[in-house]
């Protein structure tokens, strides 16, 4: 090198003296538009619930990732939707509110449906919303461009958003673009979390949750939307083995049969699942032992609502 040369990589010094930027992003759309897949995907693991069964995510779920010198907190809400039940108000209220507490909205629209039905109701929702609105259609691989783009028109000439992206959040396209502007875009400050953590949900909860996902994906045709799981028990045995015990709670006696199957068929196909899963996630062995209770109406009882981390709604 030459005394006019200039050595234009940038040493680990100079990327280590970046400013750092945080912020939290907040997923909101209608229900079953991908959120929880692209929160998943963008973290790089499993840090929500997927399922075909609609309004699975339940409360605001924090997914972290770092991209250049950013940490970045999504916050997977509830899917958006037109409520008629206790659960169904706390569920909508806790996506909203997850929204007005972010930095940034990401509003994630499912291609393939457009803006029928709670994505128009949500986009007038967002007219007056104050934070940065970030615009991204999902499953474009499903969708020809002719038709994104007509959908982008449409959903713009509604909301007046900052950007638009078009992204799978299934095969991951588009997805590096949507991390760099969020990198750029988020506000200058300290990280929230430590490097390494990815979610702020307590493990007892996210093993309930994992449990709830692989209920709703063996069963999501026969047993109804009123079930819940419960991590009771967690005891760390001295050969580095787990013993974890959760109840799924359902409301009534014929749901109970459901979700056990004939001859236990069902819960244990349910149990080898999600402790495969828990073991991945864990690195270690785990012994997961389920039970299925009935508890009438518990969708009117305050102290589930606070388990899944939701206000219960008097009203």
């Amino acid at each position: 090198m030459t005394e006019h040369e200039i050595d234009a990589t940038p040493s680990e010094e100079t990327v280590a003296t970046r400013p750092t930027h945080s912020g939290f992003v907040a997923l909101i759309g209608p229900t079953n538009a991908g959120k929880s897949t692209l929160v998943n995907h963008l973290v790089g693991a499993k840090v929500s619930i997927v399922s075909h069964k609609v309004q699975t995510t339940r409360a605001v779920m924090r997914g972290i990732a770092i991209h250049n010198n950013a940490q970045i907190v999504f916050m997977d809400t509830p899917g958006i939707f037109k409520p008629r039940r206790r659960l169904d108000r706390a569920m909508v209220t806790s996506a909203w509110g997850g929204a007005k507490d972010a930095d940034i909205i990401l509003l994630l629209i499912d291609s393939e449906r457009g803006l029928k039905g709670d994505a128009q109701t949500i986009l007038e929702g967002l007219k007056d919303v104050k934070q940065t609105k970030i615009l991204c259609l999902n499953k474009i691989d499903q969708v020809q461009r002719e038709d994104l783009l007509k959908l982008a028109s449409a959903a713009n000439e509604i909301v007046n958003f900052d950007r638009t992206f078009m992204i799978s959040a299934t095969n991951g396209s588009g997805c590096d673009d949507l991390m760099n502007y969020l990198s750029d875009e988020l506000p200058e400050g300290p990280w929230y979390y430590p490097e390494d953590q990815i979610s702020d949900l307590p493990m007892r909860q996210l093993a309930a949750e994992i449990t709830r996902e692989k209920l709703f994906l063996r069963l999501h045709q026969e047993l109804p939307y009123a079930s819940h799981v419960e991590t009771e028990t967690w005891e760390e045995r001295k050969d580095g083995s787990v013993r974890i015990e959760q109840v799924i709670y359902v409301e009534r006696e014929s749901q109970k049969k459901i979700a056990l199957g004939k001859n236990g068929d069902a819960i244990k196909a349910i149990s080898s699942s999600s402790r495969k899963e828990l073991s991945a996630i864990l690195e270690q062995t785990v012994h997961l032992i389920l039970f299925v209770k009935v508890r009438e109406n518990w969708g009117d009882d305050p102290e589930r609502f606070r388990e899944m981390g939701l206000e219960f709604p008097r009203n």
